[in-house]
């Protein structure tokens, strides 16, 4: 039987474009193949199972018999590229351009996305300055301030009109040429741009038990470019007004936040927490810089067809509208940049020093984390993996294992105060 040809077209570092000829005999042997399948298995009025002409079966199943000769080729096709170009797909390949006439051979092509070869000659002897930025009394206030506002109680407000900060429920009926349409109702905090800001006004223009009818604009950067400056008439009905009500910053407060024998103790662990985070912050700082460092030096590439896959994922995971696609990839695509760099560095000095996490890596941090929680480490193992986060963690501490490989070649200096 004649061979599959394929030739190369088009490539960057991580995608390349195949065109593929499929002889005509290979296409006649899958359609053959397709036909025997559906006149076995399918039912035709008047004949036997099995027993129906091939010109029928052809006559009756002929768009299904096309697809799964298609299919048939293709999947052929793909196996022959991949074998002949030592192809190293990241993923399934699209198909276009495809041409197919009766009697001649069918061609399509194939673009597939690769992993790079990525060789890096340097990756030590940088310099990396470690920003630690301490902790300020204003930080440790802010978070104890936060921790009242999750502890405080709502009480309600009456024949007064209602401030930023506090909560409301209110009712807004959307008025169309004097005809009222579904009433919304809405429980809202002032002041957290949840509502837009013309009716914001208007409910603090409310009493408890009121209702009022005003015109309401859209402002210009409303997410619904439909409704940008746009003015609605609206029936605002406020039906409930509450104000926030703040715990004493006290010793008492301080037990009923956890286990701390009084405020002291709470504002210590508050500050811990607070250093701890900018801790991490740091050492994040500290790893970016060098792969920046070592991107730059090696030159390391960000092919657009990864980069383009990588804010294609992140827009479907944020649910980005498609007439905000545009604003999005521009504003994303250097940070995407950045992390297709940082996935070829990391997974280039992991192949080339065995740095991969093992079983044995991942049971020990399974250990560590079911001994701080108290619990079995089973039970750990079966909620990650139920969550589908082992990969996750497995990841995690791979990186923990080529950071630690490559800071030790590096030299990390601590920034004067």
């Amino acid at each position: 039987m004649t061979e599959i040809t394929v030739e190369k077209t088009a490539e960057d570092a991580a995608s390349k474009s195949l065109k593929v000829t499929v002889p005509v005999d290979r296409v006649r042997a899958a359609e053959t193949k397709a036909v025997t399948y559906y006149a076995k298995r399918a039912r035709v009025p008047g004949f036997r199972p099995g027993k129906a002409p091939d010109a029928v079966v052809r006559k009756r199943f002929g768009d299904a018999i096309r697809q799964s000769m298609l299919e048939e080729v293709i999947r052929e096709s793909w196996e022959t590229a991949k074998s002949s170009e030592s192809l190293k797909p990241i993923g399934d390949p699209s198909i276009r351009n495809l041409k197919f006439e009766e009697g001649s051979p069918l061609e399509f092509e194939l673009v597939v996305d690769v992993r790079p070869e990525v060789k890096l000659e340097r990756t030590g002897g940088f310099t990396i300055t470690r920003q630690a930025a301490p902790v300020t009394e204003a930080q440790v206030d802010e978070q104890l301030q936060a921790l009242r506002e999750q502890k405080a109680a709502w009480l309600p407000v009456e024949d007064a009109k209602p401030a930023p900060g506090q909560m409301v429920r209110v009712e807004v009926t959307p008025l169309e040429d004097g005809v009222a349409g579904a009433p919304q109702a809405y429980n809202l905090t002032l002041g957290e741009s949840r509502a837009i800001p013309d009716l914001e006004e208007r409910i603090m223009a409310l009493l408890p038990g009121e209702t009022a009818e005003a015109d309401v604009r859209f402002p210009d950067d409303h997410p619904d470019p439909a409704r940008r400056g746009q003015t609605r008439r609206v029936r605002v009905a406020l039906h409930e007004v509450k104000r926030q009500e703040l715990p004493e910053l006290d010793d008492a407060f301080a037990r009923e936040v956890g286990d701390f024998d009084g405020l002291p103790a709470l504002r210590a662990a508050v500050r811990a927490d607070l250093e701890r985070e900018a801790g991490r912050e740091s050492d994040a700082q500290v790893r970016n810089d060098l792969i920046r460092q070592i991107a730059e030096a090696n030159a390391v590439p960000a092919p657009e067809s990864l980069v383009h896959r990588l804010m294609h994922g992140y827009a479907e995971a944020y649910q980005i509208p498609e007439e905000q696609l545009g604003v999005f990839e521009q504003q994303f695509h250097p940070i995407a940049e950045s992390q297709v760099r940082r996935d070829l560095i990391l997974d280039a000095v992991v192949e080339a020093n065995g740095l991969r996490a093992t079983e044995s890596d991942l049971d020990a941090r399974i250990g560590e984390m079911a001994a701080a929680r108290g619990v079995d480490a089973g039970q750990i193992y079966a909620s990650l993996q139920k969550a589908n986060r082992l990969q996750e963690l497995e990841r995690a501490l791979t990186e923990e294992k080529v950071f630690a490989f490559l800071l030790q070649q590096s030299t990390v200096e601590e920034a004067k105060p």
